[in-house]
């Protein structure tokens, strides 16, 4: 899955040893249709990030926002990218296919589960009258945006953390999911959390992630970024398309720690029980959210429509169903989702 230049392990990991296996099946699957894998510099299309000239004129509108996870009021009135949909008769979903209890594929089955693909199910469902009617398109983390702006996809369910940054844009639902960044380390390291325990420690994230940006902010004197970064020499060593490619890096022992959405580290920690969460929280708070194109607002309050079905019947409802099945084992305690904020409460 990663294209970076090998170099000598040190210390691997003998921990659950599938999931480098899963990782190269997943990139051989061909029943999820897979975007291409484009590196991105400057102002390229295909960053989550923004480019060019643009950034100062974002990061200006970006300091405007105060209350990234207020939505547009939920509705079910048709629109332009509703019917858009209809008219294809398939709703089109980027979603992960290599997070485990999230978006991955079944090994067994050869099909898509998790948490996020549940929700997918639950909008096609709606929109459509069919949880099936859904085109599933693998979408690497630092591809999630491109996908939208390309028109790849109708909507992104792949552990998407709402922020203003990112509503310069795309726009987004309510939040669906509380999360926030973690450390991922080998049990034995000397590594205690998001701390001075970093210092001179290789660290791995994706690329365009949230916690890239966390790093970006406070590094602790930690590595964590490529030579080349964002170029084609970008050897992918550091920063990674998919976060999963870090947990492999781990396991080889090519970096010492990954910093994640503490959401996916316990679904890797699960994974290898050679690795666990470091520190007693998570650091950040964020809150998933379904993506849509900019300015798709119709299919904005549809989807919220979706999600005030999904969280009402309180330990019955659809959200706290997906829940036990697929998170409680490694994320326990939950009582229910995140309650929506609308714009103008």
């Amino acid at each position: 899955m990663s294209r970076s230049k090998e170099r000598p392990a040190r210390g691997g990991l003998r921990g659950w040893g599938g999931v480098a296996g899963m990782a190269a099946a997943c990139a051989v699957t061909a029943a999820v249709t897979l975007l291409p894998l484009a590196h991105h510099s400057g102002g390229a299309a295909g960053a989550d990030a923004p480019g060019g000239g643009a950034v100062a004129a974002d990061q200006a509108r970006a300091e405007e926002c105060t209350e990234p996870e207020a939505s547009l009021p939920a509705s079910s009135a048709d629109g332009p990218s509703i019917e858009k949909i209809k008219e294809r008769g398939k709703l089109i979903a980027g979603v992960d296919q290599n997070s485990f209890r999230w978006g991955y594929r079944n090994p067994e089955a050869r099909e898509l589960e998790g948490f996020d693909i549940d929700l997918v199910r639950a909008i096609a469902k709606d929109v459509l009258g069919d949880p099936d009617a859904v085109i599933f398109r693998a979408i690497p983390t630092n591809q999630r945006i491109a996908a939208l702006e390309r028109d790849r996809v109708d909507v992104v369910v792949r552990t998407m953390t709402i922020n203003c940054k990112r509503l310069e844009q795309v726009s987004f639902s309510t939040a669906y999911f509380q999360a926030g960044q973690q450390v991922l380390a080998p049990k034995g390291s000397t590594i205690t959390g998001y701390d001075k325990s970093l210092k001179g420690m290789r660290v791995c994230s994706a690329e365009g992630s949230t916690a890239y940006e966390a790093l970006e902010k406070q590094s602790f004197g930690a590595l964590y970024k490529d030579d080349f970064d964002g170029t084609e020499r970008d050897p992918d060593l550091l920063t990674v398309p998919n976060q999963l490619d870090c947990l492999v890096r781990l396991q080889l022992g090519e970096v010492d720690a990954v910093v994640t959405d503490n959401a996916l580290a316990a679904g890797q920690a699960a994974q290898d029980p050679a690795v666990e969460l470091k520190g007693k929280a998570p650091f950040t708070t964020e809150y998933y959210g379904v993506a849509t194109k900019k300015g798709a607002d119709d299919l904005v309050a549809r989807v919220n429509k979706v999600l005030v079905d999904y969280r009402a019947g309180g330990d019955d409802s659809p959200w706290m169903t997906s829940y036990r099945k697929w998170l409680a084992g490694g994320l326990p305690g939950i009582a229910g989702p995140p309650a929506p904020k609308y714009r103008g409460d």
